[in-house]
């Protein structure tokens, strides 16, 4: 048998399963069962009834829900099969996935979220029953203040965005109570952070600013000194920015809104090179939020399960998310006693195993082991840097000769004008290789961008084998341009039509609005 050769980095021998797999509900058969229920004792049913006379009309449905009809060894298929059609941090090297921070998670924490008193916690049960689920938050919050230099942190929102929904409303909470809310309808935020940071308090009906970039890739201060007044609500900024490039002055700008009125709300999804290293309350921010699911090393679950935790000064306590955890010395209780509270985030008090997750990821670490973490995703970032730069079609602009922090925003302007291969095009064709890819937000003010962001989590070997795989089809871009427009070949889907994505009236985010939409007209 012919030994394989394994000298080349790059697995060319790459094929993902491709099921063409109908969802759940096409597959159900009517009268089909993976589970046959009991029906009850005489005893029982003397004792108790039918189960379902006594309970108030009211609260019973109408029809019956709409559940898939399925075998178990087919359901078993099902998912096995999704499974295998889906890229993640298990099955390939995850340094793709630009700002979404996606890191290994151990899985003796995994174990830990489907132990009995996790996985079967309910979010109505008495608090004497939960304490230690309420200790595990309590305890989490302490670590990320002394993390953030925060007073008080919240583990409600459901994810980033949210969080970042929540510091909007903390926001107008605080200026409604000093009398200022009508005056003060102005959100400032920079291009290069996410943009969620403009999304969220345009929702809630501020008018966004954005503060371009000056020649070195910093906020620009001149602008941003010619639009902050006595109608600046507040200044949202990730720093580092999605490019990586860390504003060292951040101060002056926070110290320029609290002059002029207005409260600094930090974005910390890029935290993962800061850890140990420096803290939002130094930076002169009023609030900030993480994201678990990223920094602290819970799986990022394609958007969920999340949870951004919301951290502010003992200034802005008071206006923060009910119930917060509290401890009196015997037990850890819900306190509602808020006074003026923007209310509740989301129904309950965060993803509960989310939050275990990351509290034992960072009881395991230590302060010593956070940091060590942040100096290990620069070093990797810089590492990619350095031998990408190396390439004559990649560039990356800004702070010429510096480091970045955790992540790089690159630029393939030069490939794609030599070939004609775009970045989104190169995004496809990593598919074959069983790589993720990501270009960036949109607009892309940098032109055919490549948003790349290692993490501590892949060794050395893992480096080289992304950036090797970049090269190689980066030479095919100059060699066999024309083999893009087909690409991916390998993997579980080919080109996707994403010519309804900007069209609310074609969406069908559940099976229920699918078949309202497309077969009940």
């Amino acid at each position: 048998m012919k030994r394989i050769d394994r000298s080349l980095k790059v697995r060319t021998g790459f094929h993902q399963a491709k099921w063409d797999e109908p969802i759940i509900f096409e597959l159900s058969k009517k009268g089909e069962r993976g589970v046959l229920v009991p029906q009850a004792d005489d005893e029982i049913t003397k004792e108790v009834g039918d189960g379902v006379s006594k309970i108030s009309s009211s609260m019973l449905r109408k029809e019956a829900v709409n559940l898939p009809e399925i075998s178990q060894s087919r359901v078993l298929r099902h998912y096995v099969r999704l499974s295998q059609e889906t890229l993640g941090a298990d099955v390939n090297i995850e340094i793709g996935q630009g700002t979404c921070t996606v890191k290994y998670s151990p899985k003796v924490n995994e174990q830990l979220g489907k132990l009995p008193g996790m996985a079967e916690i309910h979010p109505l049960q008495d608090e004497s029953t939960v304490q230690g689920m309420l200790e595990i938050i309590y305890e989490t919050d302490l670590a990320m203040r002394e993390i953030s230099g925060m007073d008080r942190f919240s583990f409600q929102p459901s994810g980033g965005s949210q969080a970042i929904m929540a510091m909007a409303s903390l926001v107008r909470a605080y200026h409604e109570a000093n009398g200022e809310v009508d005056q003060r309808d102005e959100i400032i935020t920079t291009i290069y952070s996410h943009p969620s940071d403009a999304a969220a308090p345009a929702l809630k009906g501020y008018k966004i600013i954005y503060i371009h970039p000056d020649k070195d890739g910093y906020p620009d201060y001149e602008a941003f000194k010619s639009v902050v007044s006595e109608k600046t609500a507040a200044f949202f900024v990730a720093n580092p920015e999605d490019t990586g490039v860390y504003n060292t002055k951040v101060q002056e700008f926070t110290e320029l809104v609290h002059k002029n009125g207005g409260l600094c709300c930090y974005d910390q999804a890029n935290a993962n090179g800061l850890l140990g290293v420096t803290r939002a309350k130094e930076a002169g921010f009023d609030m900030c939020h993480f994201n678990l699911h990223k920094t602290f090393s819970t799986p990022h679950g394609c958007g969920g399960p999340a949870t951004g935790a919301v951290g502010v000064t003992k200034e802005l306590e008071k206006f923060m998310p009910a119930p917060l955890i509290d401890f009196d010395g015997e037990k850890y209780y819900l306190n509602y006693d808020v006074p003026n509270s923007i209310g509740k985030i989301r129904s309950f008090n965060g993803v509960a195993p989310v939050i275990m997750k990351a509290y034992a990821w960072i009881r395991s670490l230590g302060a010593e082991g956070l940091y060590e973490v942040a100096k290990i995703a620069v070093l990797n970032n810089n590492y990619m840097f350095k031998k990408l730069m190396e390439l004559d079609c990649v560039d990356a602009p800004y702070i010429e000769g510096k480091q970045r922090i955790e992540q790089v925003r690159y630029t393939l302007e030069k490939l794609a004008k030599d070939t004609g291969v775009t970045t989104g095009d190169i995004q496809r064709r990593m598919m074959d290789f069983g790589m993720h890819y990501w270009c960036s937000h949109h607009p892309y003010y940098i032109p055919e961008p490549m948003t790349l962001e290692p993490t501590e989590t892949p060794s050395k070997e893992d480096l080289d084998e992304y950036i090797e795989t970049l090269k190689y089809i980066f030479n095919e871009a100059y060699e066999t341009p024309d083999k893009f427009e087909n690409a991916p070949f390998a993997s579980s889907c080919h080109q996707v039509d994403e010519s309804n994505m900007d069209d609310p009236e074609k969406w069908a985010i559940t099976w229920r609005s699918y078949l309202k939409k497309y077969t009940e007209k």
